[in-house]
């Protein structure tokens, strides 16, 4: 019963895929403004349910390639500038020209403590996924990483091995952040903190928190700590001239 299970959820994961490539494909050379192909277009030609057209669109609507206007549809995103990019440490790092790499060092289900459950906008004590990495660029210590993730959203994350990039993972379920919410301060690295980064105690370190929203979904919420000797934050204000 079990596989059984599995087997249909793979599937349909798989179906999802399948919908969300085939769109990607027809609106790579689409004119701006033109419309994307309808709910139910999708649904004949594929024989699937609608909720899994509706999961492959909203990957694009959430990887900026289409947009939805109420009343009207769903269209053609026009080409724009970003206005501080959202990434995530894979994506940076490789824009970067550096090769990313990330080491877990804890990965389980716990229940949400009072921060956490009001950062993800659910009660003390729901189950959330605390992800804890060592992340590394061209093989150096460069921050370390604690996630937070409703469960809920993410039904058998821990059990299918954990994914190089977490955005990634999320964008194929049709939950890639398209904004977010960050805090950034200065502080001293403790103890814990030292020994992971590879610096002295009290070394300068930069925090920055992070709430991460699919729409109006959180989808995730994580604390990073960086060297401040090998990491530099860019930031955009404003379209160039």
């Amino acid at each position: 019963m079990v596989d059984t299970v599995i087997a249909k959820r793979a599937e349909s994961e798989l179906k999802h895929v399948q919908v969300r490539e085939y769109v990607r494909g027809l609106i790579a050379e689409a004119v701006p403004g033109s419309a994307a192909p309808s709910e139910r277009e999708l649904v004949a030609r594929f024989g699937v349910a609608r909720m899994t057209v509706r999961q492959a669109l909203d990957a694009l609507v959430g990887d900026g390639l289409l947009e939805r206007i109420p009343g009207r549809g769903t269209f053609v995103t026009q080409p724009r500038r970003s206005v501080g990019l959202l990434s995530s440490f894979t994506e940076d790092m490789k824009r970067r020209g550096q090769l990313p790499e990330s080491q877990t060092l804890l990965a389980r289900r716990e229940q949400a403590g009072p921060g956490v459950a009001r950062a993800l906008g659910i009660s003390p004590g729901d189950a959330v996924i605390h992800w804890k990495r060592l992340r590394r660029g061209d093989q150096q210590v460069v921050c370390v990483e604690d996630a937070y993730l409703n469960e809920v959203l993410l039904p058998g994350f821990l059990q299918t091995g954990m994914p190089t990039s977490l955005y990634e993972a999320l964008r194929e379920r049709g939950l890639r952040p398209t904004w977010a919410e960050d805090a950034i301060s200065a502080d001293a690295a403790t103890l814990e903190e030292a020994a992971q980064l590879e610096i002295e105690p009290g070394a300068p370190v930069l925090h920055l928190s992070r709430r991460a929203l699919c729409g109006d979904m959180v989808v995730e919420v994580s604390r990073s700590t960086f060297r401040h000797d090998r990491f530099i934050m860019h930031v955009q204000l404003g379209d160039p001239v």
